[in-house]
């Protein structure tokens, strides 16, 4: 059996910029990843198939059009095999949530059925593989911090490690659908993302659209930035999972209390 870890995917910065002819937006974000995540685990057998367990393994989708097994089709197709494999998934990302389970499911595939096939390619290349199935599903191939731009596909290395760097995850409950968020964006192109900017200065443009789809995002970063010890406070991609950093695991931990009757998703985890 080979197993692959698929983490979470949070955006330190979201900046949006123009519309582009093909629908998508020109972005640029900066990606990272937490230990927190799913887990995808393999074994040799005929065709490919995909059971699911774990705490939100409900709302997710096994048939055809899973992004699981759409990798695989994409990696067997293009390494001219057939697609062979039982997938099972462990769920825990919630779905709908801004921290990209899906793009990750999909990411820890090619990675997985690239090892039980033995093609050993490299991940550069899995990651061009990957650009048709969704705009995260490339970075997330990485699952390391990554500055990106386009629509997300453009990767380049980011100066500053975050590794090790605590951070609590919360999700007040809600789904967000990113289609509804992205037209809810008032269009307003506020700038780049500063390399030289602390994360504090920079944004999550789609956190106001978010917030009038789902006012109780706002009740959740409010209550991260009432804390008063988060280095950082925003809304992860669309929503409606919001992150905050810390300069140690004792802060982040205190946060956490602090939220634990409020009934919402709370995740003490850190960057990897």
């Amino acid at each position: 059996m080979i197993v692959e870890h698929a983490p979470a995917k949070i955006n330190l910065a979201l900046h949006l910029r123009r519309r582009r002819p093909d629908g998508y937006h020109d972005l640029e974000s900066i990606f990272a990843f937490t230990a927190f995540g799913d887990t995808l685990r393999g074994t040799a057998a005929e065709g490919l198939t995909l059971t699911l367990s774990g705490p939100t393994a409900a709302g997710a989708d096994v048939g055809d059009d899973n992004l699981v097994l759409r990798a695989g089709r994409a990696l067997a197709a293009a390494a001219r095999l057939s697609p062979r494999g039982a997938l099972h998934l462990e769920k825990r990302i919630p779905v709908a949530a801004g921290l990209g389970g899906g793009s990750a499911d999909a990411a820890a595939a090619l990675r997985l059925l690239n090892r039980l096939w033995g093609l050993d390619w490299p991940l550069e290349r899995l990651a061009a593989l990957a650009e048709p199935l969704g705009a995260d599903v490339p970075v997330c191939v990485y699952s390391q911090t990554r500055f990106g731009a386009g629509k997300g596909e453009a990767l380049s290395p980011w100066p500053q490690d975050f590794a090790g760097a605590p951070v609590l995850l919360v999700n007040p409950g809600v789904a967000v659908a990113t289609g509804p968020v992205f037209a809810g964006w008032d269009q307003r192109d506020l700038g780049p993302i500063d390399p030289a900017a602390p994360l504090s200065a920079l944004r999550n443009d789609m956190t106001a659209a978010a917030v009038a789809l789902q006012p109780v995002i706002a009740d959740v970063l409010a209550a991260l930035e009432r804390g008063g010890e988060a280095t950082c406070v925003r809304m992860s991609g669309s929503g409606a999972t919001c992150l905050a950093l810390y300069a140690d695991t004792a802060a982040r931990d205190r946060a956490a209390a602090a939220l634990a009757g409020t009934g919402w998703w709370l995740c003490p985890t850190q960057i990897v």
